[in-house]
């Protein structure tokens, strides 16, 4: 019989509000990461200081915020009405303390707990925030949430406003790097949200006039555009609509009080059934809600007061009540949609035209495929229940849809050794592989059709149940794990074409990677270094010095999982797939999957010579 632990008063423990944080950054941050997805922790940093700065704006005070980030060092600085310098300290390091507590300073904010700067200060090495007001100003420096100095002045030039600079913790943000793509994302949200707001970021200016509408601009080819936008705007809500003649699936893009609800919640699912009803009753049709909303693509904004997220990186809307005399959020968007855009299909019948049109053809294709899909879901459940495809992970057991979006990860391998390897490896609670067989089809110009017809593109698109909408997405991360040869290119390029071509927004949402796993082992008796290019290789020979071992990894089944652990745990490195925001969706196929041969050879050739160059001059 094993030992009773004993458990008395000396097991209690209280922790100040900087041990509690750095303890558990999760709680406050969601997930760490190094940079290399959108949500990962630098950025969420980076999103809790400028809140503070757009809810100065939104109050009607500070036009302009200017943002740097070099190397690790990230400074905001906005120009409104700055900290009241007697709070400097407290609004940054004492928990239940700031102004979003009254609403009569801010309404409808963004940030409503005032945690957000503390994590910041708790969780970085260096940390400074600096008040200007009447002519005065406060600063503070902290280090790891202790304070380090504080200073203040009587007389000062500089115009109103706040000023944070940061420096995160690379012990608990480990490796990390802050990828330019992600924050201007990030930044243009921010901008359609507040139109009249310029945020200039490392010199780059980011403004617009047009709000949602502009987001749909930027997003959807003007050439993809079934319709032109349709641009909806109300006191506390504002929707922008159009539908993709490519696309299959539905994308929106939504949020509350300014924060980009990434995993939706209840206002966006009172839109999505919002426009099913109101374009039934426009047609006096009882169309399915899969073919109304097929190849949608839209934006929606409301502002509440007081809104309930499901966490603090309020990534999900859970409130269900708009706040002060208005109705449930569920029948205000529904009110306002049913009123505005029934009213612009009367006054724009080209458009209804062109909507209704689409809707017909969505449905023709539903009920043509209806057969192949019954077999296709048939053989997806076999193949999940017998054939081993995808072993899944455990978080899927699990009734948190939350948690299984932010933390688990699907991992694409080609052949049995290779995913042998990853699932001997992974971290079986948040972790799954599905196991390719052979290369997949080139989908290039290829209908829906084929997605259920080819048993690999069926199974995975059952895995990862995107078949509708993006929003049942089960897994945060999509990572595409190949050997680092030229088949193992291939089939990376056959996977995103894939994904280009049926579920985009996959991709444009920031849940695709590469997986990059070491070429080189160099190691001696003492140490081993893992080295994932010639160059990391010739340093780590330089290090050891002498005559170390060096193995060169052919595959990914060559790696013992003993080895593999360290690959895709902590020290995980993820290349993110992205979009080149110049070219069309259409453009990048085209030229890398079509038949222009001469281009692409030509193109080989000129970037061939390019590396050739490269490697001479280190030579």
């Amino acid at each position: 019989m094993s030992k009773e632990t004993k458990y008395t008063e000396d097991n209690i423990r209280s922790l100040d509000w900087k041990e509690h944080i750095r303890m558990r950054p999760g709680m406050y941050i969601g997930k760490l990461g190094d940079g290399s997805s959108p949500d990962d922790g630098i950025y969420i940093l980076l999103k809790e200081v400028l809140d503070n700065s757009i809810d100065e704006y939104v109050m009607g005070a500070g036009k302009t915020i200017e943002i740097s980030i070099q190397g690790d060092k990230v400074i905001v600085r906005d120009y409104g009405r700055g900290i009241p310098l007697g709070k400097v300290v407290d609004v940054v390091s004492k928990m239940n303390t700031g102004g979003k507590y009254d609403s009569r300073a801010f309404k409808k904010s963004v940030g409503l707990n005032g945690v957000g700067t503390k994590a910041v200060n708790a969780l970085s090495t260096f940390f400074k925030v600096e008040s200007t007001r009447d002519g005065k100003s406060a600063s503070a420096e902290f280090e790891k949430g202790n304070l380090i100095t504080e200073e203040s002045l009587d007389e000062t030039s500089r115009r109103r406003g706040t000023k944070v600079s940061f420096v995160p913790d690379n012990s608990i943000f480990k490796h990390y790097k802050y990828r330019s793509e992600y924050v201007a994302k990030m930044l243009k949200n921010y901008v359609y949200l507040n139109p009249g707001l310029t945020i200039i970021f490392n010199g780059e200016k980011y403004f617009s006039e047009n709000g949602l509408r502009d987001l749909l601009s930027d997003n959807i080819n003007e050439d993809d555009r079934l319709y032109e936008i349709v641009h909806l705007k109300g006191d506390d809500i504002e929707v922008a609509i159009t539908h993709s003649k490519t696309q299959y699936s539905e994308e929106y893009h939504s949020f509350v009080n300014g924060q980009h609800t990434t995993q939706g919640g209840t206002h966006q699912a009172a839109f999505r059934e919002a426009v099913v009803k109101t374009i039934r009753e426009y047609y006096g049709k009882n169309y399915e809600a899969s073919d109304i909303r097929k190849s949608i693509v839209s934006a929606i904004s409301i502002k509440v007061m007081e809104p309930v997220f499901e966490s603090q990186t309020k990534t999900k809307l859970g409130s269900t009540e708009m706040g002060g005399n208005l109705p449930t959020v569920r029948t205000y968007i529904n009110d306002f949609v049913k009123t505005k855009l029934d009213n612009f299909l009367h006054k724009n019948p080209t458009t209804a035209e062109s909507l209704q049109r689409k809707i017909l053809q969505a449905e023709r294709e539903r009920k043509d495929l209806s057969g192949i899909r019954k077999l296709a879901k048939e053989r997806a459940k076999k193949a999940s229940l017998h054939n081993k495809k995808l072993r899944d992970c455990r978080i899927h057991l699990t009734d948190s849809k939350k948690d299984r979006n932010l933390e688990s990860t699907l991992f694409i391998t080609e052949g049995d050794s290779a995913s042998g390897s990853i699932t001997k490896s992974r971290d079986v609670n948040t972790q799954a592989v599905f196991s390719l067989r052979g290369k997949p089809l080139n989908s290039y110009n290829m209908s829906k059709k084929i997605v259920y017809e080819n048993e690999e593109f069926n199974l995975l698109q059952a895995a990862l149940n995107i078949e509708e909408s993006l929003e049942d997405l089960r897994y945060n991360n999509i990572v595409i794990a190949t050997d680092a040869d030229v088949d193992g290119m291939h089939i990376r390029l056959l996977l995103i074409t894939f994904f280009l071509q049926f579920f985009p927004e996959v991709i444009k949402e920031g849940h695709l990677y590469i997986l990059q796993t070491p070429l080189f082992r160099v190691r001696n008796k003492k140490e081993t270094i893992y080295c994932y290019s010639d160059q990391e290789r010739r340093d780590a020979i330089q290090k050891l010095s002498g005559k170390p071992e060096i193995t060169r990894f052919k595959g990914l089944g060559e790696i013992s999982p003993d080895e593999f652990v360290h690959f895709i745990g902590d020290d995980i490195r993820l290349d993110p797939v992205m979009l080149d925001k110049d070219k069309s969706i259409e453009e990048l196929l085209s030229f890398y999957m079509g038949k222009n041969t001469p281009q692409r050879q030509e193109f080989i050739i000129d970037n061939l010579k390019v590396e050739l160059d490269a490697v001479e001059e280190e030579l």
